[in-house]
């Protein structure tokens, strides 16, 4: 039972980890600057989905 938890916490962290990376580039990309890439990287996956959406 502890190690489905585990499993688990682990593949959470991995996926907040790599949308923070992911939104961090797009905004980047598009945008040319760090403050933005900044602030997308702490929105994560919310940045990523509205830009999925958006463009």
């Amino acid at each position: 039972m502890d190690n489905n938890k585990a499993t688990v916490k682990s593949y959470v962290n991995s996926g907040i980890t790599f949308g923070s990376a992911l939104a961090m580039v797009i905004s980047y990309t598009t945008w040319k600057s760090i403050g933005w890439a900044i602030i997308h990287g702490i929105l994560g996956w919310v940045y990523v989905l509205y830009f999925v959406l958006r463009y």
